[in-house]
């Protein structure tokens, strides 16, 4: 009995050895296992951290930036139809209520009316470029007659006057009575890329020295009426008062001026243009050196190319400028230019939409002779371009109302009467209208309308001028389609458009 309670126990002793053994490796295995998954937690941890770490920062940027960037206020004078517009409140313009107090004050104004005067407050931002006081800002902000004062950073208030402004880069250059003020260097917009970091700096609704971040969203944007500048688009919040401040890289480099906002109310939507830089500077050195702004011109009228056009034209893809018109007497035409030539390149630079072209054009100097490649009759030419200088219109009022003659309120377009040189090279007689707008949201674009087109009918009618074309469109029937015969590129096609019910 003894003996057999002896082996038992040494059996017992055995089997608690062999569980002690089997919960110690379980307990090891447990503990290796958790040791690894701590380990390829912090891995993880570690990789996720590193690209948060290497965000940029922008504090020290907005540091070094901002005694450079000041504040633009003050007062311009402006005329008022009559004394009771003046009273007209001052409503979002997309209030329901603006119509129906506009028509009401409209009706108070008789027609001896006098036009009045009243005082309106300016607000915006800009930058200093150099230490005796030279200052970049939007033309928007300081036109017309007014009382500027600019604020820096520190408190310190100058009244400003404007050296110059320009028109169609929007861009004026102020100069303050001041030495050894702080400065931003400029950068170069050519080397710019799409997703890099951005800083914008101003002074949206009177908040002084606001910074808002984002990246480039594109590049060469060509805006409605903007043909000499090609935008940089952003993301970076810019509002009312952040016109004429500067956008920055990271480098603290002004790479271009905040500009414009897309917007339906009035605010920030996600999409804001500026000046790039490198425009900027041409224009404050001729600015500096004349007083005023001189452009290229080649005289040509050239619009997009579609893929139905492209492949007409022998090309794979739609690419280049393709010409509508060309000016009589204008370089295109004494270099041999001919209606429905692509242009390709430019004094070598690839033109990939003929929003490419107007700027290129634009900045280059009056007198030049530039190569400039383009496909007619499925070849490529060669031929050598003197750039003239721009003009400024002739009786622009007169040119605007016959242009405004509108057709536009319910079409969405511009026209202007041809001039008899224009007839001839079209080949087309006393009739006929030519395209200069088309608003992209209009009912002549989504019909197919282009610049460049010309009216020879709407509905049954011929067209002879643009006032004749308003009194069709306005008199037009709803809702069902008209037919409109165009002249393109010398040739004659039918099309359609259907105003709303309501329009």
């Amino acid at each position: 009995m003894t003996h057999a309670l002896s082996r038992l126990s040494r059996r017992w002793a055995a089997l608690s050895l062999v569980a002690l053994l089997a919960l110690a490796t379980q307990a090891c295995a447990q503990s290796n296992d958790q040791n690894s998954r701590q380990t390829t937690q912090a891995q993880n941890s570690s990789q996720t951290a590193a690209p948060l770490s290497s965000l940029p920062n922008f504090s020290k940027l907005v540091e070094r930036a901002a005694p450079a960037v000041v504040s633009i206020t003050g007062v311009r004078t402006i005329s008022n139809g009559s004394g009771a517009a003046q009273a007209m409140p001052n409503l979002p313009p997309n209030s329901p209520f603006r119509q129906f107090f506009k028509h009401f004050f409209d009706q108070q104004q008789g027609p001896n009316s006098q036009p009045q005067q009243s005082k309106e407050r300016i607000l915006g931002s800009g930058f200093i470029i150099s230490s005796d006081g030279y200052i970049v800002t939007n033309r928007h902000v300081v036109v017309g007659d007014t009382e500027l004062k600019v604020r820096l950073l520190d408190r310190h208030e100058y009244s400003a006057k404007v050296i110059g402004m320009d028109k169609r880069t929007d861009l004026a250059l102020l100069k303050i009575n001041a030495k050894n003020l702080p400065t931003l260097q400029l950068g170069n917009s050519d080397k710019l890329k799409v997703g890099q970091w951005i800083l914008a700096i101003g002074n949206p609704f009177g908040f002084d020295y606001s910074a808002t971040q984002g990246i480039i969203s594109a590049l060469s944007r060509n805006l409605p009426n903007e043909n000499y500048v090609p935008f940089i688009q952003t993301d970076a919040a810019v509002n009312p008062g952040n016109s004429g401040g500067p956008l920055l890289d990271l480098n603290g480099q002004v790479i271009g001026v905040n500009s414009q906002i897309y917007t339906n109310s009035g605010g920030f939507m996600g999409l804001s243009f500026a000046i790039p830089i490198n425009i900027v500077k041409d224009v404050v050195a001729q600015i500096k050196a004349h007083g005023k702004v001189s452009y290229g011109w080649l005289g040509v009228m050239v619009q997009d190319m579609n893929q139905s056009l492209a492949q007409s034209f022998g090309l794979k893809q739609p690419e280049g400028a393709l010409v509508a018109q060309v000016e009589p007497d204008s370089p295109a035409s004494k270099a041999g230019l001919q209606a429905g030539d692509i242009i390709l390149e430019f004094n070598g630079s690839k033109i990939g939409r003929s929003g490419d072209l107007p700027p290129l054009v634009g900045s280059t100097p009056v007198g030049t002779s530039v190569p400039v490649v383009i496909l007619r009759n499925g070849k490529r030419l060669a031929v050598d371009v003197t750039i003239a200088a721009l003009k400024e219109p002739k009786a622009t009022k007169k040119a605007q109302s016959s242009s405004h003659a509108d057709q536009g309120g319910r079409l969405g377009i511009i026209v202007e009467d041809l001039t008899a040189d224009q007839r001839k090279q079209l080949g087309i007689g006393r009739h006929g209208v030519l395209i200069s707008g088309v608003d992209p949201n209009g009912i002549a674009a989504q019909s197919g309308l282009e610049p460049g087109d010309v009216i020879l009918q709407f509905g049954r009618s011929q067209i002879n001028d643009a006032a004749q074309l308003a009194k069709q469109v306005h008199e037009a029937p709803t809702g069902r389609p008209i037919p409109v015969l165009i002249l393109r590129q010398s040739t004659p096609l039918y099309t359609t458009v259907t105003i709303p019910k309501g329009k």
